[in-house]
């Protein structure tokens, strides 16, 4: 690990006085320290956010509001979440460990970086990492990368579960500068990579997530968030289906669907929602639907097969809402 400047600031204005191109802010440190004792990223100065007022969970008839600090374990476990927005409380269990989700913030988590071996490891090339170096995970060790969103300067997938599942809500994220705040929906604050991966959201330099914000959606509570993963405890996700069912009578009369670990971003279907609508809520229809899924796919050697588990982890997580 590189030597750092460290400031503590007590306010945001201060903290946002501190930023810099080459400074960070840190508020669980569950990823940031982990980078920065990699060398994969080497801040000059970092920011301590802890003591900044960030917090907070508040909900009314038109919006749930989530402080960027707040811990995911407290969120996970809101009376609110739980009741209103299960689908978020399921991603939220669904991350990292116990332990982990103590820490992590809800801010934090949304701006998790990759988990590519190529990107962690400073000995290898990785455009992410170091633009122009190349992208070995092209033609490497790819079983866990992205088959949707891809380019050729980069296939990794985007690490988080909460992501997916505010991504289904519709929810947005309250950007704050030195020049003041601005609202950002989450389907358009991560960036396709394309040819500059290195640029993974619309953040600007020292601009922070105070907090995020969920619209109002009542049948929000007839939702559910479905983890595909090779073991059942702190590992990231092989495929993962956000999805929210709005029935009538039996016959689907709207839906949010996202899904998770194929894409480079959190992944909204659209597609597959405007096939469901009018239809009934059978496994057979939720099949039928969920092959839309995969449209411009563009798997690799090693992970061919999240072509088919995408669309069956979309299956059972409708199956489980209806």
């Amino acid at each position: 690990m590189q030597g750092f400047d460290y400031k503590a600031p007590s306010s945001a204005a201060d903290a946002l006085a501190l930023a810099g191109e080459r400074s960070a802010f840190l508020a669980g440190g569950t990823t940031l320290v982990d980078l920065m004792k990699l060398d994969v990223v080497t801040p000059e100065r970092v920011i301590d956010i802890n003591s900044v007022p960030l917090r907070g969970i508040t909900h009314d008839r038109d919006v749930l509001v989530i402080g960027a600090l707040e811990r995911m374990s407290d969120v996970a476990v809101h009376r609110d979440v739980v009741t209103q927005y299960p689908v978020l409380a399921q991603a939220l269990l669904a991350s990292a460990s116990g332990q982990l989700r103590n820490m992590a913030s809800m801010g934090g988590n949304l701006l998790q970086r990759s988990r590519c071996d190529y990107f962690r490891d400073v000995r290898t090339p990785c455009n992410k990492r170091t633009p122009g170096s190349g992208c070995p995970a092209q033609t490497g060790d790819n079983r866990g990368h992205a088959i949707l969103g891809t380019s050729s300067s980069c296939v990794s997938t985007h690490p988080s579960d909460l992501a997916v599942a505010l991504t289904a809500l519709d929810a947005s994220v309250v950007l704050q500068s030195r020049s003041g705040s601005r609202t950002v929906g989450l389907a358009d604050f991560y960036r396709l990579p394309g040819d500059t991966p290195w640029v993974e959201n619309v953040l600007e330099p020292g601009e922070l997530i105070a907090a995020i914000r969920v619209p109002r959606l009542v049948w929000a509570r007839n939702s559910a968030y479905v983890k595909i993963r090779d073991r059942s405890s702190y590992e990231f996700a092989l495929t993962s289906a956000a999805v929210a069912l709005d029935t009538v009578a039996g016959v689907v009369r709207d839906a949010r669907v996202a899904v998770g670990g194929v894409g480079t971003r959190p992944w909204r279907l659209p597609q597959v929602e405007a096939a469901l609508r009018g239809k009934p809520a059978t496994e057979e229809n939720f099949a039928a639907a969920a092959l839309l899924s995969v449209a411009g796919a563009r798997p690799l050697a090693h992970n061919a097969f999240k072509v088919t588990l995408v669309q069956r982890t979309i299956v059972r997580a409708l199956a489980g809402v209806r």
